[in-house]
């Protein structure tokens, strides 16, 4: 038996895959006062419905939201930074970005929650750009700030020496005599987190790293003890950001690369079930309770960005290129200062939750709308695991339509515009920003609420297709167990193109596959089936930022220009023009490590013969725009058979989420069990 489970802003979902290829999933509300209590439940629950024994477990993998949590509540370690003296308001002075351009009372968008003046401490030392000893390091002064930290109750301290990821030496020296001093406190350097240059960014993910060990390693141990008290015996595999998936105990050692943990996990999701039905180009809409993650698949692989961010912090890590907003079933609808209907980012979560849920939330929630809409069974909701109440959603809309001075149910569809608005702003950000025609690609949509937006967000942003895949609520935790074991490693080695020193670039790339391979070793991956790839940060000479190009190792002089050609093409898509007579540079190189573990057999699911009759429920009166409500056909979707094609106005109804089908657009199942969504007339 394997298991996936994602933990949801609303709902942990729960997947489980037998040797036979047989699915069992379940949902159970999250608990964000002890999320391990949802994650316990929910792996209860799953193996009661398959019938297997905790014992049978063989693999556990798992996404997390813990990370990025810590990040938002500034719920993170007590901790400190470590740094050149002299460069101590590293941290406060930033980039000079600015959000909002002409704000004069916005706050500063630097991270310095994580450690006030205080705790920014400078220490005696300096290396020059080539990595040689200017001054050597005071360990008397490093000594003394330790013992310092540690009566002040620090958990953790950041390390980020100027020039320290060209010689690391000063930086473990001083790990070294912290282990000595206080060995209770937890030290994350920047050498090891992120050894590639631009100072702010690399003390940025330091301190983001050193913030989140404690609590990450805490969450960790206790994931360890809940599977353990139920009798599960597997390993944890957690999954990073990047989409691959590594022991707990590796994940616990660089914890900020778990920020899009769960995220990623929809994103390999919806890429396991496009393959299946022949799709390499698409754009994943995985809309949840809390939040909606958008992401581009080409030619089958994710996009990969060596950089991200929570809110306004960067946070210099790899990871897959999704964007994410507060737009999901329970975000709130709410009225702004000029009197305009918002909707989210906040959101009324798990606990309450919305209106409809009748837990105590009395605002209206995008749930809500979709239920007085009509495209809600109330009776039916999570595959029968709460019942819905309309008469209270109809009362947190009718209080927002007061402010509006409209009826419940054109508050409901003013709610729907607005956060599909949201959605596809949020879509044309990852596609036209990107160098992508959103015309081009198929809209996979995943998540509890995601089918219910996908048609007419589809239409917004002019894309012929959209596909559900069978079981779409869940498939961010279907994704987790399509997963590989993966790790990235990178150094920054700046050269001109036509000056480089290969044998210093083969050098750091053997360096770097060396790395990779410990710790493949470590994940006791066999060493014949590990993949490695290689790629270069380029830039123009005078650029501020890099591209990244994809090359082969070793790199010899015959190999230049088609490393150079890749290059100018990346950046004619990315920003819409090349200069192939200007210099080039590389920044930074990188190698990933990939064991692609053995993939689950997933049995095809029995379909039922007959006519989509068989299938039809009844029906009930959902509004579509202009017509307003109309008598619409309900459906339920394990009973399509193969080849059944439904004519909207449709619902389709299944366990994990709901389907909505307008007028004028017709519904296929494919060979592959998806339904395909396509405009008629």
């Amino acid at each position: 038996m394997q298991i996936g489970v994602d933990i949801g802003g609303t709902f942990t979902d729960i997947v489980a895959l037998d040797r036979d290829g047989r699915v069992t999933l379940t949902k159970v509300p999250s608990t964000p006062k002890d999320l391990l209590e949802g994650v316990g439940a929910g792996v209860q629950r799953v193996l009661r419905l398959a019938g297997a024994s905790p014992e049978a477990v063989e693999r556990f993998i798992h996404g997390t939201t813990i990370a990025t949590n810590a990040i938002l509540e500034q719920k993170g370690a007590l901790m400190a930074i470590l740094t050149t003296e002299g460069f101590e308001d590293v941290l406060e002075l930033g980039r000079q970005k600015r959000a909002r351009m002409y704000d004069l009372d916005m706050d500063p968008e630097t991270p310095t929650f994580l450690a006030p003046r205080r705790r920014r401490i400078g220490i005696r030392e300096r290396l020059d750009a080539r990595g040689r000893v200017l001054t050597p390091l005071d360990e008397g002064q490093v000594r003394a700030a330790a013992l310092g930290l540690r009566g002040q109750g620090v958990q953790a301290i950041a390390v980020c020496y100027l020039f320290s990821f060209v010689n690391p030496a000063h930086e473990r020296r001083t790990r070294e005599i912290c282990r000595e001093v206080a060995p209770e406190i937890s030290v994350s350097l920047s050498s090891e987190v992120d050894p590639t240059f631009r100072e702010y960014e690399r003390t940025c993910v330091t301190a983001f790293d050193a913030y989140l060990g404690p609590v990450v390693k805490r969450y960790l141990a206790g994931l360890a003890a809940t599977l353990g008290e139920l009798g599960v015996r597997a390993v944890p595999l957690i999954m990073r950001s990047r989409g691959g998936i590594v022991s707990a105990a590796l994940a616990a050692e660089q914890p900020v690369t778990l920020f899009l943990s769960g995220p990623a996990g929809g994103v390999i999701g919806a890429k396991v079930a496009a393959a299946r039905a022949g799709v390499r180009d698409f754009v994943s809409l995985d809309m949840g309770g809390t939040s909606n993650d958008v992401a581009v698949v080409r030619d089958g692989e994710p996009l990969i960005a060596s950089e991200g961010a929570i809110g306004p912090y960067p946070v210099r890590t790899p990871m897959v290129d999704v964007s994410t907003i507060g737009a999901g079933g329970g975000s709130l609808a709410w009225i702004d200062a000029a009197g305009g209907l918002r909707v989210g980012p906040r959101s009324a979560g798990a606990e309450p939750g919305p209106a409809c849920y009748g837990r105590g939330g009395d605002q209206a929630t995008v749930t809500d709308a979709s239920l007085v809409l009509g495209y809600l069974n109330p009776d039916r909701f999570a595959g029968g695991l709460m019942a819905l109440d309309p008469g209270a959603a109809e009362k947190a809309l009718a209080a927002i339509g007061r402010k509006l001075g409209l009826d419940p149910v054109a508050a409901a569809a003013g709610i729907h515009r607005v956060i599909n608005a949201r959605m596809a702003d949020q879509i044309r950000l990852v596609t036209i920003k990107r160098g992508y025609d959103p015309r081009r690609f198929v809209l996979v949509v995943l998540g509890g609420a995601g089918p219910v937006h996908g048609v007419p967000l589809a239409g917004e942003m002019g894309m012929a297709e959209v596909l559900v895949p069978e079981a779409p609520g869940v498939l961010a935790a279907t994704g987790l167990l399509f997963a590989a074991i993966e790790h990235h490693h990178a150094r920054t080695l700046q050269a001109p193109t036509e000056a480089i020193d290969l044998a210093a670039v083969n050098r750091c790339l053997a360096e770097l596959d060396a790395a990779g391979g410990m710790r493949m070793r470590s994940e006791r991956a066999p060493v014949g089936e590990v993949r490695v790839a290689y790629a270069a940060d380029m830039r123009y000479v005078g650029q501020a930022y890099e591209l990244e190009v994809p090359i082969v190792a070793p790199v010899v002089r015959e190999g230049m220009p088609a490393i150079l050609g890749a290059f100018h093409a990346v950046h004619d898509r990315v920003y819409g023009y090349a200069r192939p007579q200007q210099p080039v540079e590389f920044v930074n190189f990188r190698a990933v490590h990939t064991y692609p573990l053995p993939p689950p057999a997933l049995r095809p699911t029995a379909r039922p013969v007959g006519t989509i009759e068989h299938a039809r429920l009844g029906e009930r009166r959902a509004w579509f725009g202009h017509a307003g409500f109309v008598a619409t056909a309900i459906y339920d979707r394990a009973r399509l058979p193969l080849g059944a094609r439904v004519a909207g106005p449709a619902i389709i109804e299944q366990a994990d989420t709901t389907t909505v089908l307008p007028p004028a657009h017709e519904a296929r199942v494919d060979e592959a069990g998806n339904l395909r969504l396509r405009r008629t007339a």
